[in-house]
């Protein structure tokens, strides 16, 4: 037998010091991520300044671009013209349940439809994606009737039950966990006696996390945001935050001021959410990316 000829040595060298390096952007890259920065914080900042400074102000050509110091001041308009805790609570129950339920039963269906063996598995996974090219406006009023029918109007059960599962995120579960969930650990979990359900909550939901936080995220902003929907099945008595902010800025003029404290405060939860799920999704696209 021969032996394999070993590298040169100019391309040991070359292999050893590529190894571990860290790459780094040239200027170009970082000039173009500071702009990319800039342009996607300015709304959120303007909105800052806007909420903290008067009608007047807002009018004047050009605006100020600093904050002012009218922000306690709008806060305290917001409260007095829509009972905007109560929003914020009922926007919160909503969100939250309609999060937890997605990404629970989206991930259960994903890893149905990914990794287990039945009858009709592709015209189902067909049927499900295929709701996604279905408008949503077209079933608002037979939804709207058979909440009716229930008692349900005005009552938040109306708004978290049609929304705990969407055709997006059973088809996104299950590609992620396509990539991520190897054969063999199902097999091997097979082996050892486990029964579907264990191997859903001891393999599954470990290796899904950092899906199902993409997942979670993607959501509750759709849930919070979510106006189309709350201002049907909904009165101002119980409402959720996009349907109390219609209430504010009432009147010949519209103060946008008062506006856009009101949306200051409907954006923070969103804000907090992400920082608290940030490392998990970064995570998530990241492990995407590099499986795909």
């Amino acid at each position: 037998m021969t032996a394999l000829a070993a590298p040169p040595s100019h391309e040991r060298k070359r292999n050893r010091s590529g190894a571990g390096r860290t790459l780094h952007g040239g200027k170009l890259a970082y000039a173009i991520l500071i702009v990319a920065v800039l342009v996607s914080a300015f709304p959120f900042y303007w909105t800052v300044v806007a909420a903290s400074r008067s009608n007047a102000d807002l009018a004047q050509v050009p605006p100020s671009l600093l904050p002012g110091p009218n922000l306690i001041r709008n806060f305290e308009a917001v409260l007095e013209e829509a009972d905007i805790g109560k929003a914020l609570l009922n926007s919160l129950i909503v969100s939250g349940s309609i999060t937890v339920g997605t990404v629970l039963c989206c991930t259960l269906a994903g890893f149905a439809f990914a990794k287990l063996r039945f009858r009709g598995r592709g015209a189902l996974l067909t049927l499900t994606v295929g709701t996604m090219m279905i408008p949503p406006q077209l079933g608002v009023i037979p939804l709207f009737m058979l909440v009716a029918e229930l008692g349900w109007v005005n009552q938040l059960q109306a708004v978290i039950l049609p929304g705990l599962v969407s055709a997006f995120g059973v088809f996104f579960m299950r590609q992620f966990l396509v990539q991520a969930l190897p054969d063999e650990l199902i097999e091997a979990a097979r082996v050892d006696g486990a029964s579907t359900a264990r191997i859903f909550w001891s393999i599954v939901v470990p290796i899904a996390r950092p899906g199902m936080a993409v997942l979670g995220l993607l959501t509750f902003m759709a849930a919070w945001n979510d106006f189309f929907w709350p201002i049907i099945a909904l009165s101002s008595q119980n409402p959720t935050v996009q349907v109390a902010l219609r209430q504010l800025g009432g009147g010949y003029v519209h103060d946008q001021s008062v506006i856009m404290a009101g949306t200051l405060l409907g954006t923070l939860p969103v804000l907090l959410v992400f920082g608290l799920l940030g490392r998990q999704i970064v995570g998530g696209i990241m492990q995407g990316a590099v499986k795909g």
